[in-house]
């Protein structure tokens, strides 16, 4: 059951695999994405000294949280990750032009993971190649409808 996408990716993105990985959450961090409160639009999944970390995802606190902790709602989160899907996302990140982005957040047995894939980044020609594509699809679909009836 997925929480949130993140719909850019895909628009400025070639998805070329896709990985999933559990995330390191404080309490306060769960009850708000089961709540809602959260964002992924400016997010970006970095490697760094050995680990995998989220940076830039948005998790705003519940006014119900606690008054001893003062939340942070964009700190860099680790995503957990086994040591030989860290080494080949390292081998495959540091080839030219390609990046880790954040797909979507989902729930599997009632814990939350980070869907992510590496990424080519797409020039603006592309994008008004594949929005063309979309339109030239649903216009398909229309024409279909049309004669049917």
């Amino acid at each position: 059951m997925s929480i949130v996408d993140n719909k850019k990716a895909f628009h400025d993105y070639f998805i070329e695999e896709r990985f999933e990985a559990g995330i390191m959450l404080e309490g306060w961090e769960v009850k708000a994405i089961r709540a809602g409160r959260v964002q992924l639009k400016e997010a970006y999944v970095v490697v760094k000294s050995g680990a995998v970390y989220l940076i830039g995802c948005h998790i705003s606190p519940l006014s119900t949280a606690s008054t001893h902790i003062h939340p942070d709602p964009t700190r860099s989160r680790k995503l957990l990750l086994h040591a030989a899907e860290i080494s080949k996302l390292i081998g495959k990140t540091e080839r030219a032009g390609y990046t880790l982005v954040p797909l979507d957040l989902h729930y599997v047995k009632g814990r939350i993971k980070l869907e992510f894939g590496l990424a080519k980044g797409k020039k603006q020609h592309d994008k008004r190649a594949t929005e063309k594509d979309r339109e030239w699809e649903r216009e398909k679909q229309r024409m279909v409808r049309a004669a049917q009836k």
